[in-house]
């Protein structure tokens, strides 16, 4: 697999204006008292609206819980557009597969996952700039699904804040879990 350094691209700020950074507990404050709008991600202490979904969005969403649902080994769960406690970010992947019992999350949201997966339709930049969160919280692997490009970009190996290892593969190809084999995408079926 190829080496790579991941760089972090974030939406572009307005120039001049102050930017105040937030940290996840007040986050969390705020966005129980209804300050902050639905639909928003923390990423390394700032305050982003997330997009809105679209149809084709939302039905591989859908695909893929069903899909990888029926080989979760014992011990994982399936969370869908949840957040994942990531250092000074709350990102919300598409999917994730994260060790434990639905009950232990209760209080506090997970700090890692074996997997996380992000659609990208329009929004695959913005899905880039979490690359780094996900490396730092130790997340084993990280798949962008591209969907105009039909491709999968395949993140491994978290360290010091990066993933070490990039590989893409495309229609016609599979994608395996290094850290759940039972787990293998057909991706000729996903860009069908």
């Amino acid at each position: 697999m190829p080496q790579m350094k991941t760089e972090t691209v974030l939406p572009a700020r307005v120039r001049g204006a102050d930017v105040w950074p937030i940290s996840v507990e007040a986050y969390h404050v705020l966005g129980e008292a209804g300050v902050i709008p639905e639909r928003t991600e923390l990423l390394y202490g700032t305050i982003y609206q997330k997009m809105p979904k679209s149809p084709l969005h939302s039905y591989l969403i859908q695909f893929l819980q069903e899909l990888l649902r029926p080989f979760l080994p014992s011990g994982f769960i399936l969370r869908i557009e949840q957040p994942i406690r990531c250092g000074d970010s709350e990102p919300e992947p598409d999917l994730a597969i994260v060790r434990g019992q639905l009950q232990e999350f209760k209080e506090a949201h997970p700090q890692t996952a074996a997997l996380v997966i992000e659609i990208c339709i329009s929004s695959a930049e913005y899905d880039r700039s979490k690359l780094r969160a996900y490396a730092s919280a130790a997340i084993a692997e990280c798949w962008l699904i591209l969907v105009p490009q039909k491709q999968v970009e395949i993140y491994r190996q978290p360290l010091n804040g990066e993933f070490s290892s990039l590989s893409v593969a495309g229609p016609g190809g599979q994608v395996s879990s290094v850290v759940l084999p039972e787990l293998q995408l057909q991706l000729s079926p996903l860009f069908s």
